[in-house]
């Protein structure tokens, strides 16, 4: 209904509310345009009547975007109450109609079967507008709330010029988005009185036209800003999209453009305005961010604060500056992935070498080249210690994944679920391939229905994956114990004919046994490779014991030894 305010050019809307148990009626009346009679008969009643294409895309007087579209929302009020009374006034007459829900349900549903009533009488000339009651209000909803309602309008309607929205005798205003609302005004030097006010919002969304707009002469100049705080490396940028306010600066009149679109270039008023509004923007900010950031550490699982607590007093005091940079940077991030970061932090600090060289890394200075350059050499050599540790947990997978082959009682799922999640023991070229929810979801879809019924014990055990490219992969799990044919071959590649609309450039890995010792292999189709569980494992073996080898190799160097800068790489 304020919508359709809007499109008929009002500049003043007010809402009243009633009061919980009262019974009273909802009221929404605007000093738009109003409606003639024959505009009610004609337009107003004509269900799905598409104003946009009657009267073009923008309001006659204000040249406003028009919202209306489909011509239903203007009996959305019969969603709430049983009965809307219509009364609109244009060119000295007054047009009055009533539309009862019960009207609707005896006319099945179909507004233009009902003969609703039209009144028709006189009023003062020049007085316009429309009012809508809506009485007997549904029982089904809570009684509408002020407080909920003005949050909205403000979002919606708050920096319109032109166009005051009151509800309940009480203009909307900045303070009315539920948050922290900060206000100065001040009278400044060349500029004169300005008036800086906004509110830093609740909960974590961002606001959908966040920033503080620029209010000369009671219009809005430009979009809304942060007055460059934008580049203020110590202001998280989803703090700054919860930011919603207006500066209002009557004296920059002389240096607003021509089409009200900016501030003119150069203009020492308003840069003098600007830095005036950031400083008491950015201190209310780091108010509110250095509360938020401490209620999230207190959210910091007891576990968390426990291993805090059991660190060395040295290491503890960094360990929390740590934890302040991760709340920090990962601001307005879900709190499990706060403390999966957190948590690696603390990882890296308990382990003597990494905090140590951590450290240095961190207390080196840029211009410090010689002691920046020795911690990361030094950090060189506890990363090698670090993949010697992966690489032997990866030698311990490889152990089981061949027990698990070994055994005649493995089906297809196991081998699948254990290669999925491992997916470097098929190889280096498929490190940076993997699996996800879409692809997850095509494959169970596909299955289901090519191998339903009759053929569902025909179905294959399969995983798409790709990789950062288009290239995908789609690999079929046969038991360790099972010899790949001709036959498993074709149902593989009719698999992929059909994926393959979907999702172009797909490759084909058969896994089993091997091939069938009968297996004709004269003819191979393209990008199809058959192996066995046994040949990806001790493939994935030898690289593994390679890359041991190179790393026992290795031996620590003393600094500045002396050492030429090459470097050798082997395939």
């Amino acid at each position: 209904m304020i919508d359709n305010a809007w499109d008929a050019d009002a500049t003043e809307v007010r809402v009243t509310l009633p009061d919980p148990l009262t019974g009273h009626p909802i009221i929404v009346e605007d000093d738009g345009t109003g409606m003639t009679e024959q505009e009610v008969r004609s337009d107003y009643l004509a269900v799905a009547s598409d104003r946009s294409s009657r009267k073009g895309e923008r309001t006659v007087e204000r040249h406003r975007v028009v919202k209306g579209r489909k011509g239903i929302g203007k009996f959305a009020g019969l969603m709430a109450a049983d009965v809307m009374a219509v009364e609109t006034k244009c060119r000295g007459t007054v047009t009055h109609i009533v539309i009862r829900k019960e009207d609707l349900h005896h006319g099945e549903g179909d507004l233009e079967t009902i003969d609703l009533p039209v009144e028709v009488g006189s009023c003062e000339h020049g007085v316009r507008g429309t009012t809508v009651t809506l009485s007997s209000l549904s029982q089904a909803f809570d009684p509408p709330s002020a407080e909920r309602l003005k949050p909205l309008l403000m979002l919606e309607y708050g920096r319109q010029q032109d166009f005051s929205l009151i509800v309940n005798g009480e203009p909307i205003g900045v303070d009315d988005i539920p948050g922290q609302t900060f206000e100065h005004a001040e009278d400044l030097a060349t500029v004169g009185h300005v008036r800086l006010q906004f509110t830093i919002s609740e909960g974590k969304k961002a606001l959908r036209q966040s920033g503080v707009a620029l209010r000369v002469s009671g219009k809005v100049v430009g979009k809304p800003t942060a007055f460059g705080l934008e580049e203020d490396e110590e202001i998280p940028p989803k703090l700054l999209k919860k930011v919603y306010g207006e500066l209002e600066a009557d004296g920059l009149l002389e240096d607003v453009s021509a089409d009200w679109g900016a501030v003119v270039e150069n203009s020492k008023a308003y840069s003098f305005v600007s830095g005036w509004a950031a400083g008491h923007l950015k201190k209310a900010l780091a108010t509110v961010f250095a509360n938020e950031v401490q209620l999230a550490r207190a959210r910091l699982t007891q576990q968390v604060q426990r291993r805090l607590a059991q660190l060395p007093e040295h290491r503890r005091t960094y360990a929390e500056q740590k934890v302040e940079r991760v709340l920090t940077a990962l601001y307005g991030e879900k709190e499990e992935r706060v403390e999966i970061v957190v948590s690696v932090a603390l990882d890296a600090i308990e382990q003597d070498a990494y905090f140590n060289v951590v450290k240095a890394i961190d207390e080196a200075k840029d211009e410090d080249v010689a002691r920046l350059a020795h911690a990361l050499d030094e950090f060189g050599l506890v990363d090698m210690a670090v993949m010697g540790d992966q690489a032997r947990r990866r030698l311990e997978i490889l152990d089981q994944l061949d027990a698990l082959a070994a055994n005649p009682a493995t089906r297809e799922m196991e081998m699948h679920v254990a290669l999925e999640h491992n997916l470097w023991v098929l190889g280096a070229e498929f490190s940076l391939l993997s699996s996800n929810k879409t692809l997850k979801r095509v494959i169970e879809e596909f299955t289901g229905r090519k191998y339903s019924g009759p053929k569902s014990a025909e179905r294959p055990d399969l995983l798409l994956i790709r990789g950062v490219t288009d290239r995908h992969v789609l690999i079929e799990f046969k038991r360790p114990d099972l010899d790949i044919t001709r036959q498993h071959e074709a149902q593989a590649i009719s698999c992929r004919d059909e994926l393959i609309t979907r999702f172009p450039g797909i490759d084909i890995l058969l896994i089993g046994r091997g091939l069938a010792t009968r297996s004709d292999r004269s003819f191979v189709a393209d990008g199809l490779v058959v192996t066995s569980y046994a040949a990806l494992i001790s493939r994935a073996r030898a690289e593994i014991s390679w890359l041991l080898d190179q790393l026992s190799a290795e031996r620590p160097r003393a600094p500045g030894a002396g050492r030429p800068s090459l470097a050798l790489q082997v395939g």
